[in-house]
């Protein structure tokens, strides 16, 4: 069974995290919240999520994919050196590495992204000469995943679960969760 460590900081989206951890457990994939600090993490909208874990007490080569929200300053706090352990050790491994919204740009500060395509939320590593920005809902370089931010959140769970090889599971979800539906507007 694969495993994915979804990374909290005070000041993480909600939305995108819980998105994420939401549609992974629905395909029985373990999927760990995992805190920088404290057991409780406050969001950037004031919901206080209990974290699974705290980050000095797991080994990241336990772990299949790695995911870092966005939001601010949640991604800015995401910016420490065992994170950057974390990130750089599943990536050499060929691990996946996915990051939303305000995220990718603490990816490009470990130097993850350097000559790879990306996206993230509009005004966020947009004009690096060190890689391909590209506007798009989901970007993905062999195993580094990125997305725009909140309204994206459910693709980019779904597109998680595919690369951990849940094709047939995600499909079942788009399906189920009614997310065929986002653009057919009765009016």
């Amino acid at each position: 069974m694969k495993k994915v460590l979804v990374m909290l900081a005070d000041g993480f989206e909600e939305i995108e995290a819980i998105a994420v951890v939401d549609i992974l457990r629905r395909a029985n994939v373990v999927c760990d919240m995992c805190s920088i600090n404290k057991e409780y993490v406050k969001g950037t909208h004031n919901i206080l999520i209990k974290s699974d874990c705290c980050i000095d007490d797991i080994n990241a080569n336990e772990y299949d994919a790695i995911v870092l929200p966005g939001g601010l300053p949640g991604a800015t706090n995401l910016n420490d050196e065992r994170v950057k352990g974390f990130v750089n050790e599943l990536n050499n491994e060929g691990k996946i590495v996915a990051a939303i919204c305000a995220a990718p740009e603490t990816l490009e500060s470990f130097g993850i992204l350097k000559g790879k395509k990306c996206t993230s939320y509009p005004g966020f590593i947009k004009d690096r000469n060190d890689i391909t920005y590209i506007e798009d809902v989901i970007v993905k370089d062999e195993n580094i995943i990125t997305s725009r931010g909140p309204a994206t959140s459910m693709i980019f769970g779904l597109e998680i679960l595919k690369s951990l090889g849940y094709e047939k599971e995600a499909e079942e979800l788009k399906e189920g969760m009614m997310i065929n539906f986002y653009n057919k507007v009765v009016k």
